[in-house]
Formats: structure tokens, sequence, C-alpha cells
């Protein structure tokens, strides 16, 4: 039977939630939180965010998202069941993980404040079942559509990274990473997955694990989000959280390799300077343009300000009791990506794919927000690098994923450059990867 209770708090909470989406100062531009250094004004606190959900609609019979000028799309798959992150092995089939949250822990679920939080991010098209399943697309002739979908892995925990190191696919669950025995060729794997090492999980407020090799094989580095919004379900619920995990692929062995940052998801090497960089969602709750997403190189035992502070050393005084020492030490990310974004996906152009104009440049897959009073994100950016650093302003290549009414026909994760220069897009909203091919910067 519903609780008449829960639903008047429902109704009341919504209400008044949306409706400090109307009212108000109207947000900055959206250009002013991007780049090396964004616009950071007075914050704004409030007890729940501003929320403008985008309902996902989905899309409707041959419709797709809309190319940069000279790009052409395809969908590469459909029917797919919220598919979130993208592997290429090295016969060129790729491996998409098919995943959502796990279900939390009835004494971590956040309470009312929680569960109304999560009753609108099901109205934008999440916390559905996990499918929890990698699914094998193979495009044998080249032409950028799979023919063939297979399931290659099932039984699985929120799966979300992936990673081949030999003859070993490691995959990031939500608790733990594991690994199967990889064949190349086969479309299906029944091996029963072995536990490598442990990850945080519990409430999993963030739940994606992002994974990625390093280039020798012997450490893997999982992104690992926090478990609250600045700390407020306790700091000891954030232990090996708000991290850049390291593990030993040989003994499961597992280390801290950067901290604070609030939501690491796209994880990536970046070809010039051989550093690890990553795609990090930021703070809500201080306003539409606070705090700016962005993506970064990290340095070992590097420190980047979550809870205590955001984009380097600028104090959220919200949380108690303050840690002026770590404040001192957090350091400025690289390039800011706009606030309430939520930049997920992040890879860096390698091996000569797509043409010069792109060379050693990234690709972000923003999943647009449900936060702020002008929605921004619900696209595909590319950034220019020059000497493995940020260079100008970002260039959509793929947007379209709104419609005219502000409903969300898709919403892009995962992106990822296949071995035929095509830019491939987990859209979990539209159950589709799209494939981008003659993009012109």
């Amino acid at each position: 039977m519903a609780n008449p209770l829960k639903a008047i708090l429902i109704a009341g909470v919504a209400t008044s939630t949306l409706a400090l989406a109307a009212c108000g100062d109207q947000p900055l531009p959206e250009e002013a939180g991007y780049g090396p250094n964004p616009t950071l004004p007075a914050p704004k606190s409030s007890w729940l965010p501003t929320v403008k959900v985008a309902d996902a609609i989905g899309w409707k019979e041959g419709e797709k998202p809309v190319a940069a000028s000279g790009g052409q799309i395809t969908a590469f798959a459909t029917g797919l069941q919220h598919p979130r992150w993208l592997y290429e092995l090295p016969n060129g089939d790729i491996l998409v993980a098919e995943s959502d949250a796990p279900p939390k822990p009835e004494d971590k679920s956040g309470g009312i404040r929680g569960w109304v939080q999560g009753l609108f991010m099901k109205k934008a098209g999440s916390q559905t079942p996990s499918a929890n399943r990698i699914t094998l697309l193979r495009d044998q002739d080249g032409d950028g559509v799979a023919e063939t979908k297979s399931v290659y892995l099932q039984n699985l925990t929120s799966p979300f990274g992936m990673a081949l190191v030999g003859d070993q696919l490691y995959i990031a669950n939500a608790d733990a990473v594991v690994r199967v025995p990889y064949v190349a060729g086969e479309t299906t794997n029944s091996a029963t997955p072995v536990k490598l090492a442990d990850l945080p999980a519990g409430r999993n407020h963030h739940w994606t694990k992002s994974l990625v090799a390093s280039p020798d094989g012997t450490k893997l580095y999982v992104g690992v989000g926090s478990n609250s919004n600045v700390g407020e379900n306790g700091m000891a619920e954030e232990e090996r959280r708000a991290a850049v995990l390291e593990i030993d692929t040989a003994s499961g062995a597992t280390q801290v390799f950067a901290s604070g940052l609030r939501n690491p998801v796209g994880i990536d090497w970046n070809p010039a300077t051989k550093e690890l960089w990553v795609a990090v969602n930021e703070r809500d709750e201080i306003g539409d343009d606070l705090v700016p997403d962005y993506m970064t190189s990290v340095k070992r035992d590097g420190f980047y300000g979550w809870p205590y502070s955001y984009y380097g050393q600028t104090v959220d005084t919200r949380i108690e009791p303050p840690r002026p020492d770590l404040v001192a030490r957090a350091i400025k990310p690289d390039y800011a990506l706009g606030a309430h974004s939520a930049s997920l996906g992040l890879t860096f152009v390698k091996d000569g794919r797509l043409g010069q104009s792109y060379q050693g440049g990234a690709f972000i897959g923003q999943h647009g927000s449900w936060n702020r009073k002008v929605p921004v994100g619900y696209r595909v950016i590319f950034v220019p690098f020059v000497d493995g650093k940020p260079s100008g302003m970002p260039k959509p290549v793929m947007t379209g994923f709104l419609s005219d009414k502000g409903e969300a026909k898709g919403r892009p994760v995962g992106v990822l450059v296949d071995r035929n220069s095509g830019l491939l897009v987990a859209d979990d909203v539209g159950n589709a990867i799209w494939r981008l091919t003659g993009p012109t910067s």
C-alpha cells in the first residue's frame, strides 16, 4: 500500500523544488563554466538543488542525433538496455556494458531526501533494473553497423569499466574488479568471473566504476565516486572513495592513487604526456553555475579538493569540520567542463584515427543536467589539445538529444574512437550506440 505521508512529502518537495527552477537570477552563459579558468560566482546554498528534469522519451522511428557540419551519424546498434560504457577489443569487436545502479541497502537509502532525488532520476531515464551484462557487437563488413549482437557475459553486478590485459578481461563491477579469460573471436563467455579486488560499495551514491589498464598491464586504475554530495553521510563512508584507485593485476593489492575527486568517471591516458586523465562530476546545491565539472590530469598522491574545496582552493563553507591543511594542497583542475553538465565519457584520439585535426584531443560525453534552470550538456563535445594540454573552447560534434520541448530523446555517456575512425557514443536513454564519421573541426 502506498505511504500517504511519503506522497504528501514528495508532492511538496517536488512543487517547491521545481518552483526554484523558475525564479531567481538567471544562470551565467554556459561558456563561462568552461576552460582553465571558469567563472566561479558566489555560492547559493539550498536544501535540495534546483531540479529541472528532462523527461526521458527516447527516439522515434528514423530519428537520430545531429552531427556537426560534415559529419554523418548511423545507428551502430539499437535495442540495448541502458548502455553505459564501451570497450574495443583487438579484433574490432565492441563490448558494451548494459548497466544501471544496484539496489541500495535499506538503511542507506538516503531517507526522504534521497528517495525524492531517486524519483527525479527515474523520471530522467535512470534507476531502471540493471541488465547486469556485457554485450558484444560485431561489425563484420566494416559498414558502421553491427550485424551481430551477442550476450558476452551476464549475471554481473552493475558492470561499467572494462580492460583487456593479455588473455584476461577485467570488469569493474559496482562492488569489485573481476576477470575472465578472453579468447579472440568468441562472441560469448561462459567463464565464472574471478574476483581480483573489492571496491567500495554499500550506499553507492555514485555507483559507476570506470577502469583503465596501465600501458604495461601491471596495474589497473579505477574511478570511484563519493558516497554523498559533500560528505553529509560522514567521512567514514568515504574511505577509498572520491578517488582513483590503483590495483596490482598480479596480487589485487589496492591503494589510493589520487583523491578529492568527487565522481571520476571517464578515464584515459593522454597520448602526448602519458599522464592519466579523468572527467569528474562536481558537487551540487550551491547554485546553477557551481561547481563546474572538469577534466584533469591526476598525479600520484594528488588531492583535488573534495569535499573541503572546489576548483583548487575555493573553500566550501558547508563542510564541518573544515580541513585547511587539505585545502592548502588542493590541486586546481586542468579544464572546466561546465556546471552540472554531467560530463561522463572521456576518450583521447590516438593512433592517427579521425584525421590530423583531431590528434591528441579529447571527446567528452555530456549526459546532461537535471539540476540547472537552463539545461546544459546533452551533447558530445571535442576539446582540442596542443602539446598535451587543452587549447581553446570545446566544439560540439553531436547534438539534438533534447527535443524542442526540452524532453530527452537520448543522453550520451561513454565515448570511443574505433579502429575505423568512427566515434561511438553510448546513449543510455535512447538504448543505442551512435556512430559519427567525418566530423569537421
